[in-house]
């Protein structure tokens, strides 16, 4: 599934081709992705793109009365094409713009979502989401106050939504072998020290990863590319097995929430 930094990417990459554009239709090949595509954006015609802006892993194209929510889901991504490239067998929605090319989706499996917010409503699934991770609403006596209510492992803590959005299976276990933090510690043994040192490391992991996933931008006006997918120089995450970077360990690797969780034991406390 795309995380933070490849949806974000996505947005960096789309937003150039939709600014200052008119949506003139929107082509809608299967109605039922994870929920089913609403009347009020198969019917959008004639429509301007007033911007694109991201909520945790949604993006959002807002127009006059409201804003096209767009996820991803697991297999989901975006390429901006030329109007009269012939759709795939997994191409389900294409936003047709003004000047000849259009924004596609394509999802294999079908998990992503197109929906629909009213302009003055937050959709059900936006309001429950805690503070963006690179804002400032992301800081260490936020992190601390959550993790003093929960006993369970900090990594399943930091991957929830309600805490922090966006920080993924990836990024938890980077984030946590970065800060030297073990993913099975309960979150309400951490001291206030550590949560300020786990906040400053996940906003440098996701910041560089949206850094390096810039290099990439170019795919989304490419037919053949895979836009906002990008190699990623991962520590820990995939690497279980395999020797420590700090210290040449062996890095373990257990499942924790039914993710793959690796860590290492002499690095991490």
């Amino acid at each position: 599934m795309p995380e933070l930094p490849e949806v974000e990417v996505s947005r960096l990459g789309i937003t150039p081709h939709l600014s200052n554009r008119t949506i003139r239709r929107i082509d809608v090949r299967q109605p039922m992705l994870r929920w089913p595509v609403p009347a009020e954006v198969i019917t959008l015609t004639n429509t301007p793109v007033l911007s694109v802006s991201r909520r945790a892993k949604y993006l959002l194209i807002a127009v006059p009365g409201g804003s096209i929510i767009l996820h991803l889901g697991m297999s989901g991504n975006l390429k901006i094409l030329s109007a009269d490239t012939p759709a795939g067998k997994h191409d389900h929605v294409d936003i047709v713009l003004d000047n000849n090319t259009l924004l596609r989706l394509n999802d294999t499996r079908r998990f992503g979502a197109v929906l629909w917010q009213a302009s003055g409503t937050e959709h059900p699934l936006l309001t429950t989401l805690g503070p963006e991770p690179l804002t400032s609403a992301f800081h260490a006596e936020q992190l601390f106050a959550q993790c003093q209510k929960r006993g369970s492992a900090i990594k399943l803590v930091l991957m929830d939504n309600h805490v922090v959005v966006g920080v993924g299976n990836i990024y938890a276990n980077e984030s946590l072998f970065k800060a030297g933090i073990l993913p099975t510690k309960p979150a309400n043994q951490l001291t206030m020290a550590q949560c300020a040192v786990l906040v400053e490391v996940v906003k440098q992991i996701l910041a560089q990863a949206i850094t390096q996933g810039g290099t990439t931008l170019k795919d989304f006006s490419q037919a053949d590319g895979k836009p906002g997918y990008f190699k990623q120089e991962l520590l820990v995450y995939g690497r279980g097995g395999q020797a420590c970077v700090g210290c040449d360990s062996m890095l373990e690797e257990i499942r924790l929430g039914q993710r793959s969780t690796v860590f290492c034991r002499h690095c991490q406390a």
